[in-house]
């Protein structure tokens, strides 16, 4: 899922998705799990893309992006613009596709406590090198936090 959503901001919520259908069969149904993990994509779902809310792309943008049932889910900054209740309901997604085992995720992400919240493990990184590495649940005694600070 890019940075910055890119949806089709005049085809409608559905047809975003269906977006994501486009290398299944033809006649695959959009998964109902989309719509069980952010329940507004399904109440909009004539809406344009474009008259959505910032936070309701994000969430379409993750839902076209899991209609296509990948085996890796590289999500680059889902928190980026968003309000805090969305991104609640963003990590509760995360992490229900996590506790599945249905596919790996990368999260790519500059908010360190959606972050910390999420990792299994964490690789930090200053101009493209790597210069921390742990497990999720040490980032904060690996002092995470203040390696990022400026």
């Amino acid at each position: 899922m890019p940075q910055g959503r890119e949806i089709f901001p005049r085809l409608t919520v559905e047809e975003n998705l269906l977006m994501g259908l486009a290398t299944k069969p033809g006649g695959s149904k959009i998964p109902e799990r989309i719509f069980e993990m952010f329940p507004v994509l399904a109440d909009m779902l004539q809406r344009r893309g474009g008259d959505l809310s910032g936070g309701q792309q994000q969430q379409l943008a993750i839902g076209r992006a899991l209609a296509m049932g990948p085996k890796l889910l590289i999500l680059d900054e889902p928190t980026e613009g968003i309000q805090p209740s969305i991104i609640k309901d963003i990590e509760r997604a995360i992490r229900a596709l996590a506790a599945t085992g249905e596919m790996a995720i990368l999260l790519v992400e500059q908010y360190y406590d959606f972050a910390e919240s999420l990792a299994d493990e964490y690789l930090l990184m200053e101009r493209g090198e790597f210069i921390m590495r742990g497990k999720g649940e040490t980032m904060p005694q690996d002092g995470v936090r203040e390696a990022l600070a400026v």
